[in-house]
């Protein structure tokens, strides 16, 4: 790959993780101690937008960027129509108006995620060797903007976080503009006669057809649910305990992952995809353990310890689960088979995910904020039962080789 278009990539996964990194994490916090006052039910719907939105990409990925357009314009086209909603959601004043308008933004946003893999994978020959060293950059992108929000102590003022809905607004106009100048990732059936079922993306459900691959879904639809307690109320949980500047600290999270990112070709080599997946998903178990028991005393370690994890607890499952995914479906269907990916992780399974985080948290309110030992160790058992279903019935240990 020339180095011009490695730095291309690059910078595209930087911005389009930033973007949604700047105003994600603290989202929570800008709801319920903020001027809309939201309850944990009503957080955990705001964070379900991204989960309608994930349920939705595949059929936008499949009906354009593999039938009719360039990728990498409509990931533009998303990006400069996403700065328009970000602005209006910026003055946002009550929780209806907010979740509307955030519903409509994680439709358009969610597919960028399947695009720019697309990209990417459409521009290397050996992912396993060269996917990371690009994503990674993704990784950097939301340390960044964890970093800016503890810099600006914007979490010191939750009232006033609306700040990071208008620079993501500002950021999504610039990239979006860049975006048409990437490398050209054409349709891979433009001109060919297709039926119906594959139009609207549904040819990617022939992955499904390799038992190993169907196992792998489900359990990405599984191992999300305990996921969405992490994304959903970290920060909060950090807030509320006395941790300092939660979003910048929690920043340790993705620097560890940009480590993972760098070491994955050496893992993949030593490691089979089983392995590597199933490392990942005990991650998620340890990570709640520490959290459940952790405090800003005398187990402040065990915080850090459960941030750090994220390295782990990501690249290990996702990344792998991404480039697992690029090897079953080929070139023909790479772009519906990421979106169908993207369908299981962030749509299907974090839906459900944050829908339930979001009762236990109500459930457990006390006089002093929440009982976060008991919310942590339903994510933490879960967890740990999808990972031994996993061990029990994924066959696939062997490394599988790239097509290209």
């Amino acid at each position: 790959m020339r180095i011009n278009t490695r730095i291309q990539l690059s910078v595209m996964m930087f911005f389009n993780f930033f973007i949604w990194g700047i105003w994600f994490v603290t989202m929570g916090i800008f709801l319920t101690k903020g001027a809309i006052a939201a309850t944990g039910a009503q957080t955990g719907m705001a964070y379900g937008t991204q989960c309608l939105g994930a349920i939705i990409a595949p059929f936008i990925v499949g009906m354009i960027a593999d039938k009719f357009f360039a990728a990498q314009k409509i990931l533009g086209i998303l990006h400069l129509i996403g700065a328009c909603l970000l602005y209006v959601i910026s003055n946002s004043t009550n929780f209806d108006s907010f979740y509307s308008l955030l519903l409509i933004y994680m439709i358009l946003f969610m597919p960028t995620l399947a695009l720019v893999n697309s990209i990417s994978l459409n521009q290397i020959q050996d992912a396993e060797k060269e996917f990371s060293k690009i994503r990674v950059w993704g990784t950097i992108g939301w340390i960044a903007s964890g970093l800016i929000i503890g810099w600006m102590a914007w979490e010191a003022s939750p009232k006033t976080l609306n700040i990071t809905f208008l620079v993501a607004s500002i950021v999504s106009v610039g990239f979006g503009i860049y975006c048409f100048f990437l490398p050209n990732t054409p349709p891979p059936k433009a001109g060919k006669s297709v039926s119906f079922s594959e139009t609207i993306g549904l040819d990617a459900l022939k992955v499904l057809a390799d038992k190993n691959y169907l196992i792998f879904f489900i359990a990405s639809i599984l191992i999300c649910i305990p996921l969405a307690f992490y994304y959903g109320q970290a920060n909060q949980f950090l807030n509320e305990i006395g941790v300092q500047s939660a979003a910048a600290k929690m920043t340790l999270g993705q620097m560890s992952e940009t480590l993972f990112l760098f070491l994955m070709p050496i893992f993949f080599v030593r490691f089979g995809i089983k392995q590597m997946l199933l490392i990942g998903m005990l991650a998620w178990v340890l990570r709640y353990l520490l959290f459940a028991y952790g405090n800003v005393d005398d187990n402040l370690w065990m915080l850090y310890a459960g941030i750090i994890l994220h390295g782990i607890c990501y690249d290990f499952f996702f990344v792998t689960g991404q480039i697992y995914t690029d090897q079953k479906a080929g070139k023909e269907v790479r772009s519906s088979a990421q979106g169908l990916i993207t369908l299981a992780t962030y749509g299907l399974g974090m839906y459900i995910g944050f829908y339930i985080a979001g009762m236990i948290v109500d459930q457990n309110v006390i006089n002093t904020g929440h009982n976060w030992n008991k919310i942590w160790i339903f994510p933490c058992l879960f967890a740990a039962g999808i990972s031994l279903l996993f061990f029990v019935f994924f066959k696939e240990k062997a490394k599988v080789k790239t097509e290209v």
